[in-house]
Protein backbone atom coordinates (compact mmCIF):
# COMPACT_ATOMS: atom_id res chain seq x y z
CA UNK A 1 0.00 0.00 0.00
CA UNK A 2 1.08 3.85 -0.68
CA UNK A 3 1.61 4.67 3.03
CA UNK A 4 3.80 1.44 3.88
CA UNK A 5 6.63 3.37 1.78
CA UNK A 6 6.81 6.60 3.10
CA UNK A 7 8.54 6.41 6.13
CA UNK A 8 11.54 4.63 3.58
CA UNK A 9 10.75 7.23 1.16
CA UNK A 10 11.46 10.24 3.49
CA UNK A 11 15.37 9.38 3.47
CA UNK A 12 15.92 8.78 -0.29
CA UNK A 13 15.15 11.93 -2.20
CA UNK A 14 12.49 13.90 -3.51
CA UNK A 15 12.73 11.91 -6.95
CA UNK A 16 11.50 8.60 -4.91
CA UNK A 17 8.98 10.61 -2.73
CA UNK A 18 7.21 12.43 -5.69
CA UNK A 19 6.60 9.41 -7.57
CA UNK A 20 5.31 7.81 -4.50
CA UNK A 21 2.39 10.30 -4.67
CA UNK A 22 1.76 10.11 -8.70
CA UNK A 23 2.21 12.72 -11.10
CA UNK A 24 2.07 16.36 -9.60
CA UNK A 25 -1.72 18.08 -10.11
CA UNK A 26 -2.26 20.04 -13.57
CA UNK A 27 -3.31 23.55 -14.09
CA UNK A 28 -4.40 24.63 -17.27
CA UNK A 29 -2.45 28.00 -18.47
CA UNK A 30 -5.40 30.93 -18.21
CA UNK A 31 -5.88 33.94 -20.16
CA UNK A 32 -5.00 36.65 -17.96
CA UNK A 33 -7.74 38.71 -19.38
CA UNK A 34 -10.45 35.69 -18.59
CA UNK A 35 -9.12 35.54 -15.10
CA UNK A 36 -9.29 38.99 -14.32
CA UNK A 37 -12.98 39.50 -15.82
CA UNK A 38 -13.84 36.45 -13.75
CA UNK A 39 -12.34 37.70 -10.48
CA UNK A 40 -15.01 40.97 -10.81
CA UNK A 41 -17.83 38.61 -11.42
CA UNK A 42 -16.64 36.38 -8.29
CA UNK A 43 -17.29 39.48 -6.20
CA UNK A 44 -19.86 41.34 -8.22
CA UNK A 45 -23.43 40.93 -6.41
CA UNK A 46 -24.85 41.71 -9.74
CA UNK A 47 -25.11 38.16 -10.36
CA UNK A 48 -27.85 37.26 -7.03
CA UNK A 49 -31.28 37.70 -7.70
CA UNK A 50 -31.41 40.94 -5.55
CA UNK A 51 -28.02 42.28 -6.40
CA UNK A 52 -26.79 41.59 -2.12
CA UNK A 53 -24.68 38.39 -2.62
CA UNK A 54 -21.68 37.74 -4.87
CA UNK A 55 -19.45 34.29 -4.77
CA UNK A 56 -17.21 35.40 -2.10
CA UNK A 57 -19.90 36.14 0.77
CA UNK A 58 -20.55 32.61 0.81
CA UNK A 59 -16.67 31.70 -0.69
CA UNK A 60 -14.26 34.42 0.64
CA UNK A 61 -10.33 34.65 1.14
CA UNK A 62 -10.65 35.94 4.71
CA UNK A 63 -12.13 32.65 5.40
CA UNK A 64 -10.25 30.30 4.02
CA UNK A 65 -12.39 30.61 0.53
CA UNK A 66 -15.14 29.36 2.75
CA UNK A 67 -17.16 31.33 5.12
CA UNK A 68 -16.04 30.59 9.03
CA UNK A 69 -19.53 29.37 9.80
CA UNK A 70 -20.57 25.87 10.08
CA UNK A 71 -23.76 26.06 7.79
CA UNK A 72 -23.69 29.43 5.67
CA UNK A 73 -26.46 32.21 5.67
CA UNK A 74 -27.29 32.72 1.56
CA UNK A 75 -30.40 34.73 0.71
CA UNK A 76 -31.56 36.68 3.99
CA UNK A 77 -28.55 37.13 5.55
CA UNK A 78 -26.50 40.39 6.99
CA UNK A 79 -22.96 40.78 7.34
CA UNK A 80 -19.85 38.65 6.61
CA UNK A 81 -18.36 35.50 7.94
CA UNK A 82 -19.09 34.35 11.66
CA UNK A 83 -20.60 37.86 11.72
CA UNK A 84 -23.33 37.00 9.16
CA UNK A 85 -26.71 36.85 10.65
CA UNK A 86 -29.94 36.12 9.50
CA UNK A 87 -31.89 39.41 8.46
CA UNK A 88 -35.12 39.80 10.78
CA UNK A 89 -36.80 41.52 8.21
CA UNK A 90 -36.04 39.03 5.24
CA UNK A 91 -35.91 35.79 6.98
CA UNK A 92 -34.63 32.56 4.54
CA UNK A 93 -37.45 30.23 3.11
CA UNK A 94 -34.52 27.51 3.44
CA UNK A 95 -32.24 27.29 5.66
CA UNK A 96 -28.55 26.07 4.08
CA UNK A 97 -28.25 22.19 5.24
CA UNK A 98 -24.53 21.95 4.57
CA UNK A 99 -21.48 23.80 5.10
CA UNK A 100 -19.99 25.75 2.02
CA UNK A 101 -16.55 24.06 0.83
CA UNK A 102 -13.36 25.78 0.13
CA UNK A 103 -12.45 26.21 -3.62
CA UNK A 104 -8.53 25.38 -3.30
CA UNK A 105 -7.60 23.45 -6.40
CA UNK A 106 -10.64 22.58 -8.18
CA UNK A 107 -8.85 24.44 -11.24
CA UNK A 108 -6.79 21.05 -10.82
CA UNK A 109 -7.94 18.28 -13.84
CA UNK A 110 -7.80 15.78 -11.58
CA UNK A 111 -10.90 16.89 -9.73
CA UNK A 112 -13.98 15.83 -11.43
CA UNK A 113 -16.88 15.83 -8.56
CA UNK A 114 -18.21 18.78 -7.31
CA UNK A 115 -19.85 19.20 -3.82
CA UNK A 116 -20.19 17.35 -0.81
CA UNK A 117 -22.40 14.54 -2.53
CA UNK A 118 -21.33 15.12 -5.81
CA UNK A 119 -24.20 15.64 -7.63
CA UNK A 120 -22.16 17.49 -10.30
CA UNK A 121 -19.86 15.06 -12.22
CA UNK A 122 -17.86 14.54 -15.11
CA UNK A 123 -19.44 11.41 -16.88
CA UNK A 124 -18.70 10.74 -20.27
CA UNK A 125 -21.91 8.52 -20.84
CA UNK A 126 -24.28 12.11 -20.66
CA UNK A 127 -24.27 14.20 -22.95
CA UNK A 128 -22.36 17.35 -22.69
CA UNK A 129 -20.20 15.01 -20.68
CA UNK A 130 -21.75 15.70 -17.12
CA UNK A 131 -23.94 14.61 -14.81
CA UNK A 132 -26.53 16.77 -12.98
CA UNK A 133 -29.48 16.92 -11.54
CA UNK A 134 -30.65 19.93 -13.11
CA UNK A 135 -30.78 17.90 -16.44
CA UNK A 136 -28.84 17.76 -20.20
CA UNK A 137 -30.06 20.73 -21.25
CA UNK A 138 -28.29 22.63 -18.10
CA UNK A 139 -24.83 21.51 -19.64
CA UNK A 140 -24.71 22.80 -23.12
CA UNK A 141 -22.10 25.75 -23.47
CA UNK A 142 -19.92 25.06 -19.80
CA UNK A 143 -16.21 24.74 -20.85
CA UNK A 144 -15.65 22.01 -18.30
CA UNK A 145 -17.43 20.73 -15.22
CA UNK A 146 -15.65 23.48 -12.72
CA UNK A 147 -17.48 26.14 -14.54
CA UNK A 148 -21.30 24.24 -14.47
CA UNK A 149 -20.86 23.90 -10.70
CA UNK A 150 -21.42 28.33 -10.76
CA UNK A 151 -24.87 27.75 -12.09
CA UNK A 152 -25.77 26.22 -8.99
CA UNK A 153 -25.76 28.71 -5.97
CA UNK A 154 -27.05 31.40 -8.51
CA UNK A 155 -29.89 29.19 -9.21
CA UNK A 156 -30.77 28.53 -5.69
CA UNK A 157 -33.57 30.56 -3.94
CA UNK A 158 -31.40 30.27 -0.43
CA UNK A 159 -28.03 30.96 -1.48
CA UNK A 160 -28.59 33.97 -4.42
CA UNK A 161 -31.38 33.62 -6.38
CA UNK A 162 -33.81 35.16 -3.50
CA UNK A 163 -37.18 34.53 -2.54
CA UNK A 164 -39.86 34.32 -4.75
CA UNK A 165 -41.48 37.17 -6.10
CA UNK A 166 -38.50 39.55 -4.82
CA UNK A 167 -36.73 39.90 -7.91
CA UNK A 168 -37.28 38.52 -11.79
CA UNK A 169 -34.55 36.39 -11.31
CA UNK A 170 -36.32 34.49 -8.56
CA UNK A 171 -39.45 34.40 -10.27
CA UNK A 172 -38.10 32.56 -13.03
CA UNK A 173 -36.32 30.32 -11.00
CA UNK A 174 -39.30 29.52 -9.29
CA UNK A 175 -41.16 28.49 -12.10
CA UNK A 176 -38.25 26.27 -13.60
CA UNK A 177 -37.28 28.69 -16.13
CA UNK A 178 -33.65 28.65 -15.79
CA UNK A 179 -32.01 28.14 -19.74
CA UNK A 180 -34.82 28.56 -21.73
CA UNK A 181 -34.91 31.80 -23.57
CA UNK A 182 -35.83 34.60 -21.31
CA UNK A 183 -35.19 32.31 -18.25
CA UNK A 184 -32.91 33.04 -15.19
CA UNK A 185 -30.05 32.57 -17.67
CA UNK A 186 -30.61 35.30 -20.10
CA UNK A 187 -31.84 37.65 -17.06
CA UNK A 188 -28.63 37.66 -15.46
CA UNK A 189 -27.06 37.37 -18.62
CA UNK A 190 -28.95 40.52 -19.60
CA UNK A 191 -27.65 42.48 -16.39
CA UNK A 192 -23.63 42.01 -16.94
CA UNK A 193 -24.02 42.92 -20.67
CA UNK A 194 -25.89 45.88 -19.80
CA UNK A 195 -22.83 47.26 -17.69
CA UNK A 196 -20.60 48.71 -20.18
CA UNK A 197 -17.22 47.72 -18.49
CA UNK A 198 -18.25 44.40 -18.54
CA UNK A 199 -19.48 44.39 -22.58
CA UNK A 200 -15.70 46.08 -23.08
CA UNK A 201 -14.19 43.44 -21.08
CA UNK A 202 -16.30 40.21 -22.47
CA UNK A 203 -15.55 41.85 -26.02
CA UNK A 204 -11.70 41.18 -25.54
CA UNK A 205 -12.13 37.70 -24.94
CA UNK A 206 -15.49 36.26 -26.92
CA UNK A 207 -15.33 38.97 -29.87
CA UNK A 208 -16.85 42.49 -31.01
CA UNK A 209 -19.88 42.47 -29.68
CA UNK A 210 -20.54 38.31 -29.57
CA UNK A 211 -23.99 37.77 -26.76
CA UNK A 212 -23.19 37.51 -23.38
CA UNK A 213 -24.62 34.31 -22.26
CA UNK A 214 -24.95 33.02 -18.59
CA UNK A 215 -22.33 30.31 -19.63
CA UNK A 216 -19.65 33.34 -20.63
CA UNK A 217 -19.73 34.51 -17.46
CA UNK A 218 -19.82 30.84 -15.27
CA UNK A 219 -16.38 30.09 -17.84
CA UNK A 220 -14.75 33.25 -16.54
CA UNK A 221 -15.35 32.49 -13.29
CA UNK A 222 -13.94 29.10 -13.36
CA UNK A 223 -10.66 30.06 -14.85
CA UNK A 224 -10.08 32.79 -12.02
CA UNK A 225 -10.97 29.86 -9.00
CA UNK A 226 -8.25 28.06 -11.25
CA UNK A 227 -5.94 30.65 -11.23
CA UNK A 228 -6.61 32.32 -7.65
CA UNK A 229 -7.51 29.08 -5.63
CA UNK A 230 -4.38 27.29 -6.21
CA UNK A 231 -2.73 26.13 -4.13
CA UNK A 232 0.01 23.66 -4.85
CA UNK A 233 3.38 25.34 -2.90
CA UNK A 234 2.83 24.25 0.97
CA UNK A 235 5.86 23.47 3.12
CA UNK A 236 4.66 20.04 2.16
CA UNK A 237 5.37 20.33 -1.61
CA UNK A 238 8.80 21.87 -1.17
CA UNK A 239 9.99 19.22 1.41
CA UNK A 240 9.06 16.41 -1.09
CA UNK A 241 10.53 18.48 -4.13
CA UNK A 242 14.01 17.88 -2.66
CA UNK A 243 13.41 21.76 -0.57
CA UNK A 244 13.97 22.20 3.12
CA UNK A 245 12.89 19.60 5.09
CA UNK A 246 9.29 19.49 7.51
CA UNK A 247 9.99 21.03 11.27
CA UNK A 248 10.57 17.50 13.12
CA UNK A 249 6.99 17.07 14.81
CA UNK A 250 5.10 17.59 11.38
CA UNK A 251 7.81 15.42 9.98
CA UNK A 252 6.33 12.65 12.40
CA UNK A 253 2.98 13.31 12.01
CA UNK A 254 3.43 12.87 7.92
CA UNK A 255 4.94 9.70 9.12
CA UNK A 256 1.28 8.60 11.17
CA UNK A 257 -0.56 10.09 7.99
CA UNK A 258 1.20 7.85 5.60
CA UNK A 259 1.54 5.00 8.40
CA UNK A 260 0.04 4.20 11.62
CA UNK A 261 -3.06 6.78 11.30
CA UNK A 262 -3.81 5.66 8.18
CA UNK A 263 -5.23 9.04 7.05
CA UNK A 264 -3.57 8.67 2.98
CA UNK A 265 -6.10 5.22 2.43
CA UNK A 266 -8.54 8.30 1.51
CA UNK A 267 -6.21 11.73 1.77
CA UNK A 268 -4.12 10.11 -1.16
CA UNK A 269 -2.37 11.97 -3.32
CA UNK A 270 -0.71 15.55 -3.89
CA UNK A 271 -3.50 16.79 -2.92
CA UNK A 272 -4.82 14.80 -0.23
CA UNK A 273 -7.90 13.24 -1.81
CA UNK A 274 -8.93 10.11 -3.04
CA UNK A 275 -11.95 11.85 -4.97
CA UNK A 276 -14.08 9.07 -3.70
CA UNK A 277 -17.01 8.87 -1.31
CA UNK A 278 -17.10 7.77 2.29
CA UNK A 279 -19.34 7.08 5.46
CA UNK A 280 -17.32 8.28 8.80
CA UNK A 281 -20.01 8.48 11.07
CA UNK A 282 -20.13 12.17 10.87
CA UNK A 283 -22.36 14.22 12.91
CA UNK A 284 -25.23 15.16 11.65
CA UNK A 285 -26.45 19.07 12.64
CA UNK A 286 -28.62 21.92 11.01
CA UNK A 287 -32.10 20.86 8.81
CA UNK A 288 -30.48 18.47 6.98
CA UNK A 289 -30.49 17.59 3.23
CA UNK A 290 -33.42 14.65 3.34
CA UNK A 291 -36.21 13.98 0.43
CA UNK A 292 -38.83 16.97 0.25
CA UNK A 293 -41.36 14.34 1.68
CA UNK A 294 -39.34 13.19 4.59
CA UNK A 295 -40.14 15.32 7.85
CA UNK A 296 -36.52 14.29 9.58
CA UNK A 297 -33.37 16.21 9.20
CA UNK A 298 -30.89 13.60 8.28
CA UNK A 299 -28.64 14.21 5.61
CA UNK A 300 -28.30 10.87 3.02
CA UNK A 301 -24.90 12.08 1.75
CA UNK A 302 -23.87 10.50 -1.81
CA UNK A 303 -27.21 8.05 -1.67
CA UNK A 304 -29.20 11.22 -2.79
CA UNK A 305 -27.41 11.32 -6.23
CA UNK A 306 -27.12 7.58 -6.67
CA UNK A 307 -30.20 6.21 -5.11
CA UNK A 308 -28.12 3.39 -4.01
CA UNK A 309 -28.50 2.33 -0.22
CA UNK A 310 -24.58 1.49 0.05
CA UNK A 311 -24.10 4.95 -0.43
CA UNK A 312 -25.99 5.98 2.38
CA UNK A 313 -24.10 8.96 4.63
CA UNK A 314 -21.10 8.73 1.96
CA UNK A 315 -19.62 12.25 1.24
CA UNK A 316 -16.85 13.36 -0.84
CA UNK A 317 -13.36 13.16 0.51
CA UNK A 318 -12.27 16.78 0.94
CA UNK A 319 -8.74 17.52 -0.27
CA UNK A 320 -6.71 18.77 2.76
CA UNK A 321 -4.79 21.96 1.04
CA UNK A 322 -5.09 25.03 3.02
CA UNK A 323 -6.85 22.80 5.54
CA UNK A 324 -5.85 24.75 8.57
CA UNK A 325 -7.75 27.58 7.47
CA UNK A 326 -10.86 26.20 5.87
CA UNK A 327 -13.23 25.14 9.35
CA UNK A 328 -15.48 24.35 10.83
CA UNK A 329 -15.15 21.06 9.35
CA UNK A 330 -16.99 17.96 7.96
CA UNK A 331 -19.76 18.14 5.07
CA UNK A 332 -22.06 20.61 7.98
CA UNK A 333 -18.98 22.20 9.87
CA UNK A 334 -20.05 19.34 12.79
CA UNK A 335 -16.69 20.18 14.43
CA UNK A 336 -15.14 23.62 14.69
CA UNK A 337 -11.45 22.53 15.42
CA UNK A 338 -8.84 20.63 13.40
CA UNK A 339 -7.45 18.71 16.21
CA UNK A 340 -11.36 18.00 17.06
CA UNK A 341 -12.02 16.52 13.45
CA UNK A 342 -8.75 14.41 13.94
CA UNK A 343 -9.61 12.94 16.53
CA UNK A 344 -13.12 11.74 15.51
CA UNK A 345 -11.27 10.24 12.58
CA UNK A 346 -9.47 7.84 15.43
CA UNK A 347 -12.48 6.24 16.68
CA UNK A 348 -15.52 7.73 14.74
CA UNK A 349 -18.64 5.78 16.28
CA UNK A 350 -17.47 6.57 20.06
CA UNK A 351 -17.17 10.61 18.58
CA UNK A 352 -20.68 10.57 17.05
CA UNK A 353 -22.12 9.28 20.63
CA UNK A 354 -20.24 11.82 22.77
CA UNK A 355 -20.85 14.67 19.89
CA UNK A 356 -20.64 18.15 21.72
CA UNK A 357 -22.97 20.62 20.02
CA UNK A 358 -21.62 23.76 21.93
CA UNK A 359 -18.83 24.13 19.28
CA UNK A 360 -20.96 24.39 16.16
CA UNK A 361 -20.48 27.99 14.55
CA UNK A 362 -23.57 28.66 13.33
CA UNK A 363 -25.95 31.88 15.38
CA UNK A 364 -29.10 30.84 14.40
CA UNK A 365 -29.35 26.98 14.98
CA UNK A 366 -32.12 27.34 17.15
CA UNK A 367 -34.84 24.89 15.61
CA UNK A 368 -35.41 21.81 16.93
CA UNK A 369 -34.97 20.17 13.50
CA UNK A 370 -31.54 21.04 13.94
CA UNK A 371 -30.78 18.97 16.77
CA UNK A 372 -32.94 16.31 16.22
CA UNK A 373 -30.71 13.62 14.62
CA UNK A 374 -28.10 14.12 17.67
CA UNK A 375 -30.86 12.73 20.12
CA UNK A 376 -32.26 10.08 17.67
CA UNK A 377 -30.87 6.79 18.86
CA UNK A 378 -32.01 5.17 15.62
CA UNK A 379 -30.88 7.37 13.58
CA UNK A 380 -27.38 7.49 15.00
CA UNK A 381 -27.33 3.96 14.70
CA UNK A 382 -27.68 3.79 11.24
CA UNK A 383 -25.08 6.16 11.03
CA UNK A 384 -22.42 4.32 12.63
CA UNK A 385 -23.42 1.45 10.92
CA UNK A 386 -22.80 2.37 7.89
CA UNK A 387 -19.29 4.16 9.39
CA UNK A 388 -16.20 2.47 6.93
CA UNK A 389 -13.32 3.46 9.62
CA UNK A 390 -11.41 1.51 12.18
CA UNK A 391 -10.60 2.66 15.66
CA UNK A 392 -6.92 3.77 16.03
CA UNK A 393 -5.14 4.53 19.11
CA UNK A 394 -2.90 7.24 19.63
CA UNK A 395 -1.81 9.52 21.69
CA UNK A 396 -1.87 12.80 22.66
CA UNK A 397 1.08 13.83 21.24
CA UNK A 398 1.08 11.86 17.86
CA UNK A 399 -2.38 14.40 17.41
CA UNK A 400 -0.48 16.75 17.86
CA UNK A 401 1.97 15.70 15.46
CA UNK A 402 -0.54 14.92 13.14
CA UNK A 403 -1.74 18.30 13.49
CA UNK A 404 1.54 19.94 12.73
CA UNK A 405 1.82 17.85 9.12
CA UNK A 406 -1.54 19.40 8.13
CA UNK A 407 -0.12 22.83 9.03
CA UNK A 408 2.63 22.17 7.15
CA UNK A 409 -0.28 21.82 3.64
CA UNK A 410 -0.69 25.40 3.78
CA UNK A 411 0.31 27.84 1.19
CA UNK A 412 0.93 31.08 2.36
CA UNK A 413 1.04 32.71 -1.28
CA UNK A 414 -2.14 31.15 -1.69
CA UNK A 415 -4.03 32.08 1.25
CA UNK A 416 -2.75 35.53 0.56
CA UNK A 417 -3.60 35.42 -2.82
CA UNK A 418 -2.58 36.19 -6.28
CA UNK A 419 -5.38 38.88 -7.23
CA UNK A 420 -7.29 39.76 -4.22
CA UNK A 421 -10.67 41.24 -3.63
CA UNK A 422 -10.88 44.23 -5.91
CA UNK A 423 -12.01 47.54 -4.11
CA UNK A 424 -15.10 48.46 -6.32
CA UNK A 425 -16.76 46.16 -9.30
CA UNK A 426 -18.38 47.29 -12.62
CA UNK A 427 -21.97 47.44 -11.24
CA UNK A 428 -20.99 49.72 -8.31
CA UNK A 429 -22.64 47.66 -6.09
CA UNK A 430 -20.70 47.04 -2.36
CA UNK A 431 -18.12 44.09 -2.59
CA UNK A 432 -16.89 41.87 0.91
CA UNK A 433 -13.93 43.19 1.72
Amino acid sequence: MKWMAVGALLATGAQAQAQDLGPRPVFPEMDPLRVQLGQLLFYDPILSGNRNISCGTCHHPRFGTSDGMSLSIGEGGIGLGPDRRIDPNNIPEDRLPRNAPALWNLGAQEYTSFFHDGRLEIDPDRPGGIRTPLGAEMVVGFDSVLAAQAMFPVLASDEMAGHYSENEVSQAVRLGHLSIKDGAWDKIAARVEAIPEYRTAFDAVLGEQEPIKFTDIANVIADFTRVEWRADDSPFDRAMMGGNPLPDDAARGQQLFYGEAGCSNCHSGWLQTDHSFHAIAMPQIGPGKSAPFETHARDDGRMRVTGDLADQYKFLTPSLRNVSVTGPYGHNGAYASLEAVVRHHLDPIVSLHAYDPTQVLFHQIDDADDWRVVGDKDELARIAEANELQPIGLSDGAVTDLVAFLHSLTDATAIKGRLGVPMKVPSGLPVDQ
